[in-house]
């Protein structure tokens, strides 16, 4: 699959995803908008590298999760 296929179905995942998020707390919504951003950041800075889009994941999660605590 191209990059661009991949790019759009994965804004997809999150634009849905995001939609379902209508009963989430404040900090879980930023605990998924950190992994969202963190998973592009990681996929981008590694070259598409399924390692490093998990890592960018799972530390922007946890910063989103920091960040917006109450």
């Amino acid at each position: 699959m191209s990059t661009r296929i991949l790019a759009a179905i994965g804004g997809a995942i999150v634009a849905l995803s995001i939609g379902a998020c209508s009963d989430m707390t404040h900090q879980e919504r930023g605990t998924l908008a950190g992994a969202a951003v963190g998973g592009v950041a990681g996929n981008v800075v590694t070259g598409g590298s399924t390692a490093g889009t998990l890592t960018g994941a799972a530390v922007g999660g946890v910063v989103g999760h920091e960040v917006t605590r109450p």
